[in-house]
């Protein structure tokens, strides 16, 4: 897909690698995400890498954009979602391209789902701050995704849900070790 800024065409790519990540892509992965201090820490982006969901090439083959994901459960649904995490190198953003790419990525996860049903559909934690500004519908038009409260870092929280999802069995509630209560200090009359 082509893509246009300032006057400039700029073409990208996107390749499905989920679930098909080779050692190379893993290696050019860390190097990409390294190189832009998206992931600093080199044992953390390998692990990151191997949960690619799709890449962005650009015209000249080199890696542009990454989607990942990861089955996770949090408390508050209880239920396994896929969180969801994507970035572009800076030259590549403010081109419109990330809607389009996302939407890739959820067709591609939700596809890889029906194969393997593990997942109710996608979370999102809002991280980026000028997203919020068109996050103000409980149902966000452009993506479906469903607001479902704040993360602990305080952070919308999102799902979108894959068609016809059905829930899994809850995942079990982890209990909070509370500590003793400390008898009160004595105080003076």
């Amino acid at each position: 897909m082509a893509r246009r800024k300032a006057g400039t065409d700029v073409a990208f790519e996107t390749v499905d690698v989920w679930r098909k990540v080779t050692p190379e892509l893993q290696a050019e992965l860390v190097e990409f995400w390294m190189r832009h201090r998206a992931i600093p820490d080199a044992e953390r982006a390998k692990l990151r890498a191997l949960q690619a969901v799709c890449i962005a090439r650009n015209a000249q083959g080199e890696l542009c954009g990454v989607a990942t994901a990861m089955l996770r459960i949090i408390p508050r649904l209880r239920q396994p979602t896929y969180y969801f995490r994507q970035f572009f190198a800076p030259e590549m953003r403010g081109q419109q391209q990330a809607r389009p790419f996302f939407h890739q990525a959820c067709r591609i996860l939700e596809e890889g789902n029906k194969q393997k049903p593990e997942s109710l559909g996608i979370l999102l934690e809002v991280e980026n701050q000028g997203l919020n500004v068109h996050f103000t519908k409980a149902v966000a038009p452009n993506t479906g995704a469903v607001f479902i409260g704040y993360s602990p870092r305080g952070f919308q929280l999102r799902v979108i849900y894959f068609e016809g999802a059905a829930l899994f069995p809850p995942a079990p509630l982890r209990r909070r070790r509370i500590a003793p209560a400390r008898p009160a200090a004595p105080t003076a009359a």
